[in-house]
């Protein structure tokens, strides 16, 4: 039995109440645990969670397209930056996981170092509280012993700004990077980044281009093992953003690392 069947146990009772659950594909041992929504560029954008026998199969937000067409083109530099929104993931989520919420942040001219400097959305998922991430002011320097394989965790110069140490950003915490993505000549078009705080892992971040996300096509993203994590966090393993062009959104899916995704 895996780690997420047996803590599951537990929190199937905690997620029935005041959830609504449907069924999916006809199967009475299969659901979907409706979670909150919050509003992104005037659509809302809700969390899920779907179990399957009992153990947690994947969980994710729906994003609708709307949230990326109204993304305004422009806006004020703001440092620390502003939530778009944050959004509470749902309690079967939380015990089976460690992953607590949601911030999606849009960044209408990208920011440093260099590849990333395109339009994108930052879905920060984390597993710290609210509270946690708000205490975050990057006073703290140190770095985890070890990173994920292939990933850095850079030191980067902000003009005006000094340098940002694990390029950690106040409200969110340190930015491990995958080699490829921070030494590339072109500009990024999706990638995965882990967060760090306190030499710890925080959250896991599917970063994508507005371009990316307005071609309206399904693609995946890999997740890699990360190590020395903390108790109760367990990184998923895999990730995939499924368009359904009926409902005109995004299925943004963290499938649990026994189905074989990794």
């Amino acid at each position: 039995m895996s780690l997420w069947q047996r803590r599951l146990g537990g929190a199937i009772a905690i997620a029935a109440v005041g959830a609504a659950a449907v069924g999916m594909s006809g199967s009475p041992r299969t659901r979907v645990t409706r979670g909150e929504c919050r509003a992104v560029n005037g659509a809302q954008v809700c969390a899920w969670a779907e179990e399957s026998n009992n153990a947690l199969r994947s969980f994710g937000v729906t994003v609708p397209i709307q949230a990326i067409q109204n993304a305004p083109e422009d806006g004020p530099m703001v440092w620390p930056p502003v939530p778009a929104a944050t959004i509470p993931l749902p309690e079967v989520v939380r015990v089976s996981t460690g992953f607590d919420n949601l911030t999606v942040y849009w960044e209408p001219h990208g920011h440093p170092p260099g590849p990333f400097l395109a339009p994108h959305f930052d879905f920060h998922f984390n597993s710290i509280s609210t509270a946690d991430i708000a205490a975050i002011d990057c006073a703290d320097l140190a770095k985890p012993s070890r990173t994920a394989a292939r990933y850095e965790l850079p030191d980067v110069a902000i003009p005006d700004m000094g340098t940002l140490i694990g390029l950690c950003v106040p409200g969110m915490g340190m930015h491990s990077l995958l080699s490829s993505d921070l030494h590339s000549s072109t500009t990024f078009l999706k990638t995965m980044v882990l967060g760090y705080y306190h030499a710890r892992p925080i959250f896991v971040e599917p970063m994508i281009t507005r371009a990316t996300l307005l071609e309206r096509r399904s693609f995946t993203l890999s997740v890699p093992q990360v190590p020395d994590e903390p108790v109760g966090m367990h990184a998923p393993g895999g990730f995939r953003a499924d368009y359904d062009r009926n409902a005109q959104s995004y299925r943004f899916v963290f499938t649990t690392p026994t189905d074989g995704t990794r």
